[in-house]
């Protein structure tokens, strides 16, 4: 265990290290280089901002509005016969959009439901099986300046259920 705490602990300095040693040993201008990428960093996280801002007022509107209860509402009753709870359901909504958002609702079902219980066990696995789909691709996507983006929100949609029908299988399984 010493050992791996070791390497969790030293990983980040050698790869610092070794990316110095390696411009040194080919004779680059490190911090002029480190200079440069920072600024291209700075106008990425600059063109990010509106879509970062949108995104957050998206769900702040759908979490306040009480529309993600009423969905719960609606859509809880048909999930609950897979093993989606109605009070999970906002989680498995609000994940594609926000991260953040999503482990405040899950906080909240622990409040409720408790950690412990089927439904904040469901929950906290929905949490690590799922991506913020749009979040990436909208960051993602800006800095890359990828335009085609056909196939890109299907194939993560999908993806997406499966990891919640995954998660749905995994704690039905446990608990």
């Amino acid at each position: 265990m010493n050992l791996i705490l070791f390497i969790s602990n030293s990983i980040i300095p050698l790869v610092i290290f070794y990316i110095v040693a390696h411009g040194l040993i080919n004779k680059q201008n490190i911090y002029s280089d480190f200079i440069k990428g920072a600024t291209e960093g700075i106008k990425i996280v600059v063109n990010l901002v509106p879509t970062l801002i949108g995104l957050m007022i998206a769900v702040g509107t759908l979490s306040s509005s009480g529309f993600l209860t009423f969905l719960a509402g609606l859509i809880g009753n048909t999930t609950k016969t897979i093993g989606l709870p109605a009070p999970v359901v906002p989680i498995a909504i609000v994940k594609i959009f926000s991260s953040s958002a999503a482990n405040g609702l899950v906080i909240d079902l622990f409040k409720e439901y408790g950690p412990d219980s089927y439904e904040g066990f469901l929950g906290s696995v929905i949490l690590a099986s799922t991506e913020t789909i749009f979040y990436t691709m909208s960051v993602y996507f800006i800095a890359a300046k990828v335009i085609k983006t056909k196939w890109t929100l299907a194939g993560a949609l999908i993806c997406t259920l499966a990891g919640i029908l995954g998660s749905i299988i995994t704690v039905s399984c446990i608990m």
